[in-house]
This record gives structure tokens, C-alpha cells and sequence, in this order.
């Protein structure tokens, strides 16, 4: 049987160790999956895991995370491409680069963006954009930008062409560019 979250947060509140049994039963396969769609190296994924969950350890308490699944993608994310940069700094996985490429587009580079920003306004203006998306479209940036799914699994996913994706993104891509200087002025 496998726990609610808010059951698992309990436990990580309580510092039972079930709470990482009980995490892993649940989101074990979807955290792999985003490792190794970053890493493309199952032993390094599977460490980035046990990372994930150790900083989900030292993390409850105090958090209380509102979403758990959200929490935990988020912390193997940030783990991942913190290995990925390590691992990779001349030799990059080519859908990673061209991802983070294509979405720095949307944000003026002239100085500093810390500087310039308000990271929480970025976020917010951000997740307001996606809110405001269809859902297919917002499927596809997500999957895209998040996952770092290349074009060809994604028109698969979609049944759609290579080349409709590659246009849908570029549409949203300017439609982000666009919200941000409106919302931020980025």
C-alpha cells in the first residue's frame, strides 16, 4: 500500500525512517526518470536519488512541503544538473544545452539578473505564464524545459511533427519573452 504524501510528510516530521521507504515506494521511478533524462547514467541518477532524499531528510522539518511530488522533482532536478555541469563542463548532453539555450532568449542578459530581478517576481510572472497556457502547449514547454525531453520524444507524446513542436516552442518561447518584460521587465 502506498502512503499519501501527507501521511510521508508526517513521518519525515517525526524522524521515522520509513519516511525515505515509504518516499521511494512512491516516487522512486518518476525521480529516476528526470535523473536520468539529465544524466543519461543510471549510477549517477540513482546518487543524485539518494541525494534527493537526504536533502528531503534535512529539509522536513522545517518545510512542510504543500506539494510533495513537486518538492522532491524539484530537489533531484537541481541535484542532477549540479552533476551534469560537474561531470559535463566541456562535454555536454546536447538536449540539455540546447534547452537551456533556447529558454535564455527570454530573459535580457545585459547586467546582472540577480541584480536586475527579483527571483520570487521571476517565478511568479513565470508560473502566472504557464497558468495562462493551453494545456497542450504547456505540456510541451514543461516537458521540454523541465524533463529536457528532446523534440522527437516530445512529438511522440504529442503525435505530433518534429517541426510542430520546434514552432509551438518558439511561439511560446516569444510569448515568455514578452509576459516577463510586461510582468518584470526582463
Amino acid at each position: 500500500m502506498v502512503l499519501e504524501d501527507e501521511k510521508i510528510i508526517d513521518l519525515y516530521w517525526e524522524r521515522s525512517e520509513s519516511a525515505i521507504t515509504e518516499t521511494d515506494k512512491k516516487y522512486r521511478s518518476r525521480c529516476m526518470y528526470i535523473a536520468n533524462q539529465i544524466l543519461n547514467d543510471y549510477s549517477d541518477a540513482e546518487e543524485c536519488l539518494n541525494d534527493t532524499y537526504l536533502t528531503a531528510w534535512n529539509l522536513m522539518p522545517p518545510e512542510r512541503p504543500k506539494f510533495l511530488a513537486s518538492f522532491l522533482y524539484k530537489i533531484i532536478r537541481n541535484h542532477s544538473l549540479t552533476r551534469f555541469k560537474y561531470y559535463n563542463n566541456s562535454k555536454r548532453k546536447k538536449d540539455v544545452c540546447i534547452s537551456t539555450e533556447e529558454l535564455e532568449e527570454c530573459i535580457d542578459r545585459s547586467g546582472s539578473t540577480e541584480e536586475k530581478y527579483d527571483e520570487n517576481e521571476v517565478v511568479v510572472a513565470i508560473n502566472e505564464f504557464l497558468d495562462s497556457l493551453k494545456k497542450d502547449r504547456r505540456f510541451i514547454f514543461v516537458r521540454r524545459y523541465w524533463y529536457f525531453d528532446s523534440i522527437t520524444d516530445i512529438s511522440e507524446k504529442c503525435s505530433m511533427t518534429e517541426e510542430n513542436v520546434r514552432a509551438i516552442l518558439s511561439r511560446v518561447r516569444k510569448q515568455l519573452k514578452e509576459h516577463l518584460k510586461r510582468r518584470v521587465g526582463v
